[in-house]
C-alpha cells in the first residue's frame, strides 16, 4: 500500500499539488515576519511604534502616582479618562519626539552622568549608600537586565539635554521685567453681590422625568460602576523571616566574642570647672591678668569655699555656670585638646592648677571616673539576637523570592502550592478598582499587575513585585473574581440626577437674577441699593492671589476693563458652589519695578525667565510634534 502511494506521488500532478499546499504556509511565514498579529500599537512616531502595553502601564503610573500624592484629597471623578489618557499619550509622543532629535543631533549622555544618576537612586541604596548587591537584585526582581536598565536610562537623560537647554537659554529684558512687575503687582479695589445658589432652590417643583432620563443617558460615564477584582495574593518580607530566625545561644556568645569591640565603654569622667574668658589672640598682659584672677578664685576654693557656689559666682561659661560648673560625664577627644589632656590627667577630686584652652583659662576638678568596660553579654544579648535574625532573614530572602517566583510560575493557575511550599499565609482581598485598596494593594506597580493582560485576562499569576516602599518585601497576586465596569440602573441614581439637576437650575436662577442687578448697576444705580436682600462685601483693593476673595470674583476683577476716573466697571459670574455673583471694579493701581528691593527684583526676573523658558519649550515642543508624522492607533476614549 505504502509503496503505492510513493509510485503515485513521483509525477508532476503530485509537485502541483505540494505546490499549491505550500503557497498558504508561505504566506503565513511571511505574515509572520511582516508583523501581522503582532501586539497593538498606541501610536506611531516618524516610523517608530509605541507599544499599546507600554501605554497602558503609562498610564496606570500616572493614575496611581496621582493617587499617592492627593492621598485621602483624591477622587477618581477628579480626572476625566479620555482627558488623562490624551495627556500620558501626548507625553510618550514627544518623549519620542524628543530622544528621535537628541540621537539626529548626535546627543549622547556621559558615562558620568549616567553613573550618577544610578549612584543617586534611593532604590539602589542600602545605609544611604550606592549598594552594588542591591542595585543587581532589585533589575533581577523587575525580571531586567543591568544593560537594558542602564540604556533606558540613558535615552531619558538624553531626552532631557534639549529640554535643560531650552528653559535655560531663556532671558528677559529690563522693559519685561517692569511690564511684568506692573501686572503681576497690581492690584485692584473690588467689591462684589454675593447671590447664594440656596436662596434660588425651588425643590417643590416636580422634575420631568423626561430630563431625568435624559441627563442620565447624557451621563453615563459619571454613574459607572469601575471595572474591579478581587485578588489572592502571598506576601513575603524580611520581618516574618526574620520571626521564625532564632540564634541559639551557642551562636549569640560566639558573635559577642566576634565583636565585643563594639560594647567596649572606654574610660568617662565627670568634670566641673571655672572659666575665665579670654580671646585666642589675647597679649601677654591681658592673659597674666586673667590667670591672675583665677589664681584669686583657686585662693578662695583652696580656703574651704564651695566649688558649685563660686562656679555660680565667677564662671564665665554661660553653659555650665548655672549648673555650678558642672560638665557631665564624657570621654577622651571631646573636649578642646587643652582641657581634654588636664581632665584626663587629674586624680578624683583634685583641683588643677590654671589650663589655658581656646576659650581662657581654667580651674577644673574632677568629681568621678568610669573605668573603661566591656557590656556583659547578658546586657546587649536580645540586641545581638535582633541583629543575628535581621541579618540571617536579608541573606534568606533572596533565596526564598527566588523560590516563590519559581513556584508561581511552575503552577501559574493557582497560588496555593507555593503557599504551601513556603509556608506562608494566602491573603484575600476585597473588591477593589484600578485606583487600587489600603496597604500594599495600593502599591501602583501590585495595581498593574492585577489589571495587566495576564493577569486579569489570562487568569496567570503575576510575577513576582517589588513594592516600591519596600525593597525586602515581594508580592504575587492572581485574579480570583473579576467585573468588567458596568452602569448604574437609573432608578438607583434616580435621586443623584435629582438633586444635579436642582442644583443647575438654581444655579442658572441665580444667574438671571445677577444678570438683572448687573444691569441696574450699569443704569447707574448706587451698589447699596442694588445689593438690597443680598451680601455686599467691599475687601477693597487686592491683589492678584488674594486669599480673602473668593477665586470666581478675583479672577473676574482681572479681566474686567481698566475704569475711568471716578467711575467703575462691572460684571458677573457664576462661582464654584453655584453662587452668582456681580463684581464691581473701581479702581486699579499698577505695581512698581521701583518699590521693590534688589533681592525681590532678582527673584522676579529669575521667575519670568523660567516662564518665557517654558513658553518657549512649549512652542518649540509644539512645532516639532506639528512637523513629526505621528499617527495616534488607540482611540483616546477607549477604556483599558
Amino acid at each position: 500500500m505504502l509503496q503505492a502511494i510513493r509510485e503515485h506521488t513521483q509525477g508532476w500532478i503530485a509537485w502541483v499539488i505540494v505546490i499549491f499546499l505550500s503557497i498558504p504556509f508561505a504566506l503565513w511565514g511571511i505574515q509572520s515576519y511582516l508583523g501581522v498579529g503582532s501586539e497593538p500599537i498606541a501610536a506611531t512616531v516618524n516610523g517608530l511604534e509605541i507599544p499599546q502595553r507600554e501605554f497602558d502601564s503609562r498610564y496606570q503610573d500616572t493614575r496611581l502616582r496621582l493617587r499617592e500624592q492627593l492621598g485621602a484629597a483624591y477622587r477618581p471623578d477628579l480626572f476625566d479618562e479620555p482627558t488623562l489618557r490624551a495627556q500620558v499619550l501626548d507625553t510618550m509622543i514627544q518623549e519620542t519626539l524628543l530622544q528621535q532629535l537628541s540621537h539626529e543631533l548626535g546627543l549622547r549622555a556621559s558615562s558620568q552622568e549616567l553613573q550618577g544618576a544610578i549612584l543617586s537612586n534611593p532604590a539602589f541604596q542600602k545605609d544611604g549608600r550606592f549598594d552594588k548587591a542591591t542595585y543587581d537584585r532589585t533589575l533581577e526582581l523587575q525580571g531586567m537586565h543591568s544593560l537594558q536598565y542602564e540604556e533606558g536610562l540613558r535615552q531619558r537623560i538624553v531626552g532631557t539635554q534639549l529640554q535643560r537647554t531650552l528653559l535655560a537659554s531663556a532671558f528677559a529684558t529690563a522693559r519685561e521685567v517692569a511690564e511684568f512687575v506692573r501686572l503681576d503687582r497690581q492690584r485692584r479695589q473690588i467689591a462684589y453681590i454675593r447671590l447664594p445658589q440656596a436662596g434660588f432652590d425651588a425643590a417643590e417643583e416636580p422634575l420631568e422625568e423626561a430630563a431625568l432620563s435624559a441627563y442620565y443617558r447624557d451621563h453615563q460615564a459619571s454613574f459607572q460602576t469601575p471595572e474591579r477584582v478581587k485578588l489572592g495574593y502571598l506576601v513575603l518580607d524580611v520581618q516574618s523571616l526574620g520571626d521564625a530566625q532564632v540564634p541559639t545561644e551557642e551562636e549569640l556568645r560566639r558573635l559577642y566574642e566576634d565583636e565585643s569591640a563594639r560594647f567596649r565603654q572606654p574610660e568617662q569622667r565627670r568634670a566641673r570647672h571655672i572659666l575665665v574668658a579670654l580671646p585666642a589672640e589675647a597679649n601677654e598682659p591681658e592673659a597674666a591678668k586673667a590667670r591672675a584672677r583665677l589664681e584669686a578664685i583657686r585662693a578662695r576654693l583652696a580656703g574651704g569655699e564651695d566649688f558649685a557656689t563660686v562656679a555660680k559666682e565667677q564662671s564665665e561659661d554661660p553653659g555650665s555656670a548655672s549648673q555650678g560648673g558642672d560638665l557631665g560625664l564624657f570621654g577622651r577627644g571631646v573636649m578642646d585638646p587643652a582641657f581634654d589632656q588636664a581632665v584626663f590627667g587629674l586624680a578624683l577630686n583634685t583641683l588643677s592648677e590654671p589650663v589655658r584652652s581656646a576659650f581662657g583659662y581654667h580651674l577644673i576638678e574632677i568629681t568621678e571616673i568610669q573605668p573603661e568596660h566591656v557590656k556583659p553579654f547578658e546586657e546587649v544579648r536580645d540586641q545581638l539576637a535582633a541583629e543575628a535574625a535581621k541579618s540571617r532573614a536579608e541573606g534568606l530572602f533572596y533565596d526564598w523570592a527566588e523560590r516563590l517566583a519559581n513556584l508561581v510560575y511552575e503552577t501559574p493557575d493557582s497560588l496555593e502550592p507555593a503557599a504551601e511550599a513556603l509556608g506562608l499565609p494566602l491573603h484575600h482581598s476585597d473588591w477593589i478598582d484600578r485606583n487600587g485598596g489600603e496597604g500594599l494593594l495600593a502599591e501602583r506597580k501590585v495595581v498593574a499587575a492585577a489589571f495587566s493582560d495576564d493577569v486579569l485576562r489570562e487568569g496567570l499569576n503575576s510575577e513576582l513585585i517589588e513594592p516600591e516602599r519596600n525593597r525586602l518585601q515581594a508580592v504575587v497576586v492572581r485574579v480570583l473574581e473579576h467585573e468588567e465596569a458596568t452602569v448604574k440602573p437609573l432608578e438607583a441614581v434616580r435621586e443623584d440626577i435629582a438633586g444635579i439637576l436642582r442644583a443647575e437650575r438654581a444655579t442658572a436662577a441665580a444667574a438671571a437674577a445677577a444678570q438683572g442687578l448687573l444691569a441696574r448697576l450699569q443704569a447707574g444705580e448706587d451698589k447699596t441699593l442694588v445689593a438690597t436682600g443680598y451680601s455686599l462685601e467691599e475687601p477693597g483693593l487686592v491683589a492678584r492671589d488674594a486669599a480673602e476673595v473668593p477665586p470666581g470674583v478675583r479672577d473676574l476683577a482681572f479681566t474686567l476693563p481698566r475704569p475711568a476716573a471716578g467711575a467703575a466697571t462691572f460684571g458677573h459670574t457664576t462661582l464654584a458652589q453655584g453662587d452668582a455673583a456681580v463684581v464691581i471694579l473701581g479702581q486699579v493701581v499698577d505695581g512698581d519695578l521701583a518699590e521693590l528691593d534688589e533681592a525681590e527684583r532678582k527673584r522676579l526676573k529669575d521667575d519670568l525667565q523660567q516662564s518665557l523658558g517654558r513658553g518657549d519649550y512649549e512652542q518649540w515642543l509644539s512645532d516639532l510634534e506639528r512637523r513629526a508624522k505621528i499617527t495616534r492607533e488607540i482611540p483616546e476614549s477607549a477604556s483599558l
